[in-house]
C-alpha cells in the first residue's frame, strides 16, 4: 500500500491543532482517522466521519468540513502518528495520509520551592516525536530549538546562559543563575524549521512567597525597691498573746522589709499592638507587655534588650 507524503505538525501544551487529511474525498462520511500509540497499537478515533465516543479523549476531537482532525488543548499524550484513510463501500480509496504530531515541552530541574534569587536553574526543552529521527530533522529539515527572552531576542550566545543540545533525545538545556530581577521573567523555547517558527513553549520564573513571621524582642528589666528605715517609722513593740502570735507578726514585718522585684516584658511584633499590665497588692512580680507595629522606619536596634529571639518558623 502506498503512503502519501508525510505531514508534520508541531504543538505545545494547551494549543488547539488541526491535522490535515491530504487524501480527503468530497464526502467526509468516508473518512477514518487512526492513531498509532507508542507501543504500536492502532486506535480508531474517527469512523465514517463520526468520532468514537468510547475513546478517552473524544471530547477534545472533532472533524472539520475538509475532513481534518481537530484536537483541542493538546497534551504530551497526544503526540504520535495520525493516519487519514478513505473508505467507500468498505474498500479503502487512495493512499494513507499520515500526519506526525510533535509536541514541545519545557520543564525545570528545580521544584517551585527551590526557585529563588541566587540559585542555579536548568530548563529542559524537549521535542517529543514518534518514528522520526531528531538527527534527520536537524541535518535534513533544518530543525532548531532556540531559546529567546520575553522580548523575543535570542539568548543562544549570551554568556549568562549555558546552552546544550542533544540530538539523541531532541532536547535543549538552558542553565543560569537566577537574579532578583528575574521574577516573572519568561524564557521561551522555539522550534524553527528552516528559520520558520513552528511552535514554542515558555517557562516563567515564579519565586516562592516568603512568609515573614513576627519578630519578637523580649526585654527583661528588673529593679528593686529597697527597704529604708526612713520609710517605716519605729513603732512601739506590741504585746502578743502567745509565741505563735508573735511569730506571725515577726514574719509579716520581714515581708515588709524584703525587696520587691518589678519585671517588664516588651514584645515587638508586626501583627499586634497590645498593652497589658498586671499589678498586685502583695509581694509579686510585676509584668508589662508592650506591643508595637512594625513600619518601614522602625529600627529594632533602638529597643534596649538583654534577651531577644527571632522567630523564623
Amino acid at each position: 500500500m502506498t503512503v502519501a507524503e508525510v505531514t508534520c505538525v508541531f504543538s505545545s501544551s494547551g494549543e488547539n491543532v488541526r491535522l490535515p487529511c491530504n487524501n480527503a474525498l468530497s464526502d467526509c462520511t468516508s473518512t477514518t482517522w487512526n492513531y498509532n500509540t507508542r507501543d504500536s497499537e492502532t486506535v480508531e478515533l474517527i469512523a465514517g466521519g463520526i468520532k468514537r465516543n468510547d475513546r478517552e479523549r473524544h471530547e477534545r476531537l472533532s472533524v472539520g468540513s475538509d475532513c481534518s482532525l481537530n484536537i483541542k488543548k493538546v497534551t504530551q499524550e497526544d503526540f504520535g502518528i495520525y493516519t487519514c484513510r478513505q473508505y467507500v463501500n468498505g474498500q479503502q480509496q487512495g493512499t494513507d495520509a499520515p500526519v506526525y504530531l510533535h509536541f514541545l515541552h519545557v520543564s525545570s530541574s528545580s521544584s517551585q520551592t527551590e526557585i529563588r534569587p541566587g540559585s542555579s536553574v536548568t530548563l529542559y526543552c524537549q521535542l517529543y516525536h514518534y518514528e522520526v529521527d531528531c538527527d534527520y530533522f536537524v541535518r535534513s529539515e533544518g530543525l532548531q530549538l532556540v531559546w529567546v527572552n520575553q522580548a523575543g531576542v535570542s539568548v543562544m550566545t549570551d554568556s549568562r546562559y549555558q546552552i546544550l543540545f542533544s540530538s539523541t533525545h531532541c532536547v535543549s538545556t538552558l542553565t543560569t543563575t537566577l537574579l532578583n530581577e528575574d521574577l516573572n521573567t519568561e524564557w521561551r523555547c522555539q522550534v524553527t524549521q528552516r528559520n520558520q517558527l513552528k511552535t514554542s513553549a515558555t517557562y516563567t520564573v515564579k519565586y516562592s512567597t516568603v512568609r515573614v513571621h513576627d519578630v519578637i524582642f523580649v526585654m527583661w528589666r528588673a529593679r528593686s525597691r529597697p527597704h529604708t528605715p526612713a520609710a517605716h517609722p519605729v513603732r512601739a513593740q506590741p504585746k502578743f498573746r502567745d509565741r505563735a502570735d508573735g511569730a506571725r507578726a515577726t514574719a509579716h514585718a520581714q515581708e515588709q522589709k524584703d525587696d520587691v522585684t518589678y519585671t517588664e516584658v516588651f514584645t515587638y511584633s508586626k501583627n499586634q499592638a497590645k498593652k497589658n499590665k498586671v499589678h498586685g497588692e502583695d509581694k509579686v512580680t510585676y509584668a508589662s507587655i508592650r506591643g508595637a507595629t512594625a513600619g518601614p522606619q522602625d529600627n529594632s536596634s533602638q529597643l534596649y534588650a538583654s534577651v531577644n529571639k527571632n522567630c523564623d518558623k
